[in-house]
């Protein structure tokens, strides 16, 4: 049986900065206008009142929205705060306001995993929404194609095995037939725990001073590129 190939994101396929240099503050800066434009469409009106409910109630607009850019600022990954930002994301998207930054070596090595027959999907703590709209807008052209499933911390949390577990169990791949992608140790722990194979990204434009030896690692073979990783 093939190898399914579940990759994290950003770090991973993708800067750290795209999405805290790019997409954050796009999302916090069109807050009050996506808010005034589209804040009686239902489906905007009902996280808008997710986030109201939280604060009393009786929170006009300007109110959640300045709740909102404070989730931002703090790094909260509010369910309210992350359908907004997909919806705003959508809209910068299609405008090309900005495109969705991938390394060089990812669309090639994603493109050629797929031909070969490895089943790919993503994990993230961003939305499954947003990592749709990211894939499905890269620098590289659309990879969404490529993508058979997506989870987020809908299935639990990333340093958690039983999350790992889970998507497994949702794949229906046994956990030692899946190899999970992250530049974080933590994540690739508890994936491993679960049974998975692992490789930790450890891309210097991300992680100026290299991670070498078990002590940084946890054992974890350790990878700059996708190009040496043979599933």
């Amino acid at each position: 049986m093939k190898t399914t190939i579940l990759t994290d994101i950003e770090g991973t396929t993708s800067s750290i900065s795209f999405v805290k240099d790019v997409l954050f503050p796009y999302a916090r800066r069109e807050l009050p206008r996506f808010v005034q434009q589209h804040g009686g469409e239902p489906e905007v009106r009902h996280w808008l009142d997710v986030v109201a409910a939280e604060h009393g109630g009786t929170c006009q607009d300007e109110m959640i929205v300045e709740a909102l850019q404070g989730m931002i600022d703090q790094d909260r990954k509010h369910t309210a705060l992350k359908a907004l930002q997909g919806m705003i994301w959508l809209e910068g998207y299609r405008s090309l306001d900005f495109t969705a930054h991938v390394y060089p070596d990812v669309a090639p090595r994603l493109r050629a995993w797929h031909a070969a027959g490895h089943r790919l999907a993503a994990y993230s703590s961003g939305s499954v929404a947003a990592q749709k709209l990211l894939f499905g807008n890269c620098d590289a052209g659309d990879l969404l194609p490529l993508f058979d499933a997506f989870f987020d911390t809908e299935v639990g949390h990333k340093r958690d095995a039983d999350s790992y577990r889970l998507i497994a169990d949702r794949l229906d791949r046994a956990t030692g037939d899946i190899l999970f992608l992250s530049d974080v140790v933590a994540e690739l722990d508890a994936a491993r725990d679960a049974g998975m194979r692992t490789a930790l990204l450890d891309r210097l434009e991300d992680y100026p001073q290299p991670r070498i030896g078990d002590e940084a690692t946890h054992g974890h073979p350790r990878f700059e590129s996708f190009d040496a990783i043979a599933p």
